[in-house]
């Protein structure tokens, strides 16, 4: 079972808070990556790197990955197959808070089928729960150009814009949010989290009513996702219009 980052939203609205304890650096690679500026990456340190730290391989590297391919094509009926097979465990993994073997899952599922978007899916989730939110983005973006009306990896990628706005309060990450969001609402207007994302998009810029009319919308489609952390601070700026929470 997959844990997107919609779902994790509602227990990571920061609203200023997070942000005065955590240092982003807006470019480049996680901390962890840029190890390899000074040194060579062991084996064991590129799997558990998102896409085994995006650098050149060296010849150990090259080996392990033939055999480990040569023993993948001997067990599965394609690589495609083993692909699915190594990003599910990856999923697996996440779920019970193993996130380093969960990368190296996913970063094989890559190594197979580099066009699986449940590959760069996953690393994603994973970055964005170690708050490593530039690697986050990255890796949601590659699974977007592969899947660009895949409505719940539109709405995973919005949730890492907010996160990052609402620690810098870049008008570019909100600009991107709703941009994602606009998108998803077109494809699909009965994903719930899709509104909650736009009602925290619309709080942002001052758009209470507007952010009411998103908040009842997602609140009509899955209750289950409702924040009333995020509904008293709203409530706080404007009452409800319609009257449903009084």
């Amino acid at each position: 079972m997959k844990l997107h980052l919609g779902i994790l939203l509602a227990y990571l609205l920061p609203f200023g808070v997070l942000a005065q304890s955590v240092q982003l650096a807006r470019n480049g690679h996680s901390p962890d990556t840029n190890v390899s500026s000074t040194r060579s990456l062991t084996l064991a340190e590129r799997h558990v790197l998102p896409l085994f730290g995006e650098v050149s391989k060296t010849s150990a590297q090259i080996e392990e990955e033939i055999r480990f391919l040569s023993d993948v094509d001997k067990t599965f009926g394609s690589r495609d197959e083993a692909s699915q097979f190594f990003a599910t465990r990856g999923w697996e993994y996440l779920q019970e808070g193993q996130l380093d073997t969960a990368i190296y899952r996913f970063n094989l599922s890559y190594l197979l089928n580099d066009k699986n978007i449940e590959a760069y899916w996953g690393l994603g989730v994973i970055c964005y729960q170690k708050e490593k939110l530039p690697d986050a983005e990255r890796m949601l973006r590659k699974g977007v150009d592969l899947a660009p009306d895949n409505v719940a990896l539109l709405v995973d990628l919005s949730t890492v814009e907010l996160k990052h706005y609402a620690l810098v309060s870049e008008a570019e990450d909100l600009q991107e949010a709703d941009r994602v969001l606009q998108h998803a609402v077109t494809l699909d207007s009965t994903y719930a989290q899709t509104h909650y994302n736009l009602s925290l998009v619309e709080y942002y810029r001052g758009n209470y009513a507007q952010s009411w009319e998103y908040l009842h919308n997602g609140r009509k489609l899955n209750f289950s996702l409702f924040n009333f952390e995020f509904l008293e601070l709203l409530r706080a700026k404007l009452p409800d219009p319609q009257g449903f929470f009084k």
